[in-house]
C-alpha cells in the first residue's frame, strides 16, 4: 500500500465484516487511523471477529456496531457511539450495499424499493448525519462506494445498476454543496476477488473455468483484490488528493476499455 500515515484520524466503514469493506478496513489501520466499523452480522459473528483481528494485528483502537445501514435510528446509533468513543469523525466510507438483479421486467415494486433504500438513500442519510462532524474538522472525506455497472452494465442488472448510476449524481451533490470543509469522492471497483464473487463462481458446473473465463475479460488478466480498492480508498482520505472531489473513479482492470465480442 501507499505510505500513507493518517494516525489521529478516525474513518467510520460500513460493510466491514467481509468483502471491500474489510479489505478497506484493513488499509486504515495499516495507515494507523482509528476503525468504526458495522455490519448487518452479530458482534459474535464471523465476520465481526475477523475485523477486530485486524484491527488488534495493526495495533489500532476500533469499535464494531451491528446496523441496519438503511434505519435512521441505527445510524445515529452508529454515529453517537463513533464520537463517544474517539470524539471525531474524519472519514465516512459509505460502503455497504447489495446486489439485486432482477431485469427490468420482472422487477417488483418491493425489490425495487428496497435496493433504492439500502444502495442509494442509506449513502445520503449517513452522510447527512456525519456531516456536522466532518465538517467540524475542516477537512472531512465522504468515499462512496458505486460500481463499474455506473458507467457500462449488462442485461439483467436492474435495478441494481440504476442505483450505482444514481450514486454518481449524488458524489457531485455532496461535492458542490458541502466543499470546501468536506471533500465527497466515488469510488467504481469492478470484478473485486470477494467472497461473494467466488461463490457466484461456485455457482457454475466448473467454478475454475468460470473464474478464468472472467479473469481474461480484463487487459491486467488478474481480479482486483480488496486492498487495492482499500489504497486507493487511502490516498484519497489523505492530504495528498486534497484537490479531488466530485469526481467518481473506475477501478475495473481495464475492463470497460476493451469491446467484449
Amino acid at each position: 500500500m501507499l505510505n500513507i500515515n493518517l494516525e489521529g484520524k478516525t474513518v467510520l466503514i460500513t460493510g466491514v465484516c467481509s468483502g471491500v469493506g474489510q479489505g478497506v478496513a484493513k488499509v486504515f489501520a495499516k495507515a494507523g487511523c482509528n476503525v468504526a466499523g458495522c455490519g448487518i452480522s452479530s458482534k459474535d459473528s464471523q465476520g465481526a471477529k475477523d475485523f477486530f483481528g485486524i484491527l488488534k494485528n495493526e495495533g489500532v483502537k476500533g469499535l464494531y456496531l451491528s446496523v441496519d445501514v438503511v434505519s435512521s435510528k441505527d445510524q445515529e446509533a452508529l454515529i453517537n457511539k463513533t464520537i463517544a468513543t474517539f470524539g471525531r469523525i474524519d472519514i465516512l466510507i459509505s460502503n455497504a450495499g447489495g446486489n439485486v438483479f432482477e431485469g427490468a421486467e420482472q422487477c417488483t415494486l418491493d425489490k425495487w424499493e428496497f435496493n433504492m433504500n439500502l444502495n442509494l438513500k442509506s449513502h445520503w442519510m449517513l452522510s447527512q448525519k456525519c456531516k456536522p462532524w466532518l465538517e467540524k474538522n475542516g477537512n472531512g472525506v465522504i468515499i462512496l462506494m458505486t460500481s463499474n455497472h455506473s458507467n457500462y452494465t449488462i442485461p439483467g442488472c436492474f435495478p441494481y445498476n440504476v442505483t450505482k448510476t444514481a450514486i454518481k449524481g449524488l458524489v457531485q451533490s455532496l461535492a458542490i454543496e458541502w466543499g470546501p470543509k468536506i471533500r465527497t469522492v466515488g469510488i467504481a471497483p469492478g470484478f473485486i476477488d470477494t467472497p461473494g464473487n467466488q461463490k457466484w463462481f461456485d455457482s457454475f458446473p466448473d467454478a475454475e473455468v468460470e473464474r478464468n473465463k472472467t479473469i481474461n475479460l480484463h487487459p491486467v488478466k488478474k481480479l482486483g483484490t480488496t486492498e487495492e480498492v482499500g489504497n486507493f480508498c487511502a490516498f484519497l482520505a489523505s492530504d495528498l488528493a486534497s484537490f479531488i472531489s466530485g469526481s467518481t473513479y473506475l477501478i475495473d482492470g481495464g475492463r470497460s476499455a476493451l469491446m467484449q465480442d
